[in-house]
């Protein structure tokens, strides 16, 4: 008897996806910056980073470009399946959206350029 072996197909991890969008926007000259706030770091090094200000759960990406109503876009990265949002995180998305922000939660590279294409459409058409 032949016995079949379902293999799970492998979901890219968040790094992966943001490395993907960062390559990305910088190919399409939108500006943006990482917050490295994420990853393991020993109990020294946390202790600096938040001494000088690292906040747990502040968004991965951040686009400085005003769009309609907006003053910026903040995307926290998820994987495509799998990700989930920390109360922290849900913390922030709320609060910058209450300052005037555009914050969203992107499950893998092709829904953080969506959101980033629907949030520059947003942009006034040039004079």
């Amino acid at each position: 008897m032949t016995r079949i072996v379902k293999v799970k197909p492998k979901v890219p991890s968040e790094d992966f996806e943001q490395a993907r969008l960062s390559t990305w926007l910088d190919r399409q000259n939108i500006r943006f910056f990482a917050i490295p706030n994420g990853g393991s770091r020993n109990p020294i090094e946390g202790a600096k980073f938040k001494r000088c200000g690292v906040k747990s759960g502040v968004p991965d990406l951040c686009m400085p470009i005003p769009s309609g109503p907006y003053h910026g876009l903040y995307i926290e990265m998820k994987r495509k399946q799998g990700g989930t949002v920390s109360p922290t995180q849900k913390e922030w998305i709320v609060y910058l959206r209450s300052v005037g922000y555009f914050a969203d939660v992107a499950f893998g590279f092709e829904h953080a350029k969506e959101i980033i294409n629907n949030y520059l459409s947003l942009l006034p058409p040039a004079a």
